[in-house]
């Protein structure tokens, strides 16, 4: 098994945000083959970089989101409740999908799909639940609360605070989707000017020069 800091070979976090971040843990996406764009779309994951608990865990701690000693302690209850951490897997496979259509129809302007608003909304109040104000020196902040015994689901809480914040938000205007063949990563343009295409430059960027670069040539050679 791999060491819990280790992270995928394909993660990235180049979304900005956490919830973008966790809906980029794809290959990538497509439509359907003959398909157009349009509100009810069905886009199919090319390869899932969370295909266990493992592995949800490890991305949390490669994003931030837990900390080693408390992966250590989820680790270790998975262990012991299989059945309960392939259904928090389940749950976050759920949730993912929800954030990404929602982040897609954001973006092309398209109707919010009800069900998934849905399933944000149900992880948002679980997520407010886990959490309490507290008083620090000149200001409030909240934390999460902790019963002593780690929550199999923790991870989920502050991606569906993170989505509950960006899609209500004035940097919504900011996020897009990478323009790369089979991608469909999802991001916020931070740049100055707002012209970020790609999921990066050196990945889907690049790529998308080579093909110009030989679409040009054959052109030519016409």
């Amino acid at each position: 098994m791999p060491e819990p800091a280790s992270p995928d070979s394909h993660w990235r976090l180049v979304g900005a945000r956490h919830c973008l971040d966790f809906v980029n843990t794809v290959g990538g996406r497509v439509s359907p083959r003959g398909s157009k764009p349009r509100p009810d779309f069905a886009d199919q994951i090319t390869r899932d970089d969370l295909p266990d608990y493992e592995s949800l865990l490890r991305w949390s701690g490669f994003a931030s989101l837990v900390a080693p000693s408390e992966a250590a302690r989820l680790r270790d209850q998975a262990r012991r409740s299989g059945p309960a951490a392939s259904r928090v897997l389940r749950r976050a496979w759920r949730l993912r999908e929800a954030l990404y259509r929602i982040g897609k129809a954001l973006v092309e302007g398209w109707p919010t799909p009800a069900a998934d608003l849905e399933v944000l909304d149900r992880e948002v109040r679980e997520a407010r639940q886990r959490q309490r104000l507290v008083a620090r020196p000149r200001r409030l902040e909240t934390e999460w609360i902790s019963d002593g015994e780690p929550r199999l689901d923790q991870m989920l809480w502050p991606i569906a605070l993170s989505a509950a914040a960006l899609f209500g938000s004035d940097d919504v205007a900011q996020m897009k989707q990478c323009g790369g063949t089979a991608c469909g990563w999802l991001f916020v343009d931070t740049t100055r000017n707002h012209s970020r295409q790609w999921c990066e430059m050196a990945d889907c960027g690049n790529l998308a020069k080579v093909r110009r670069f030989r679409h040009r040539r054959r052109a030519k050679r016409r």
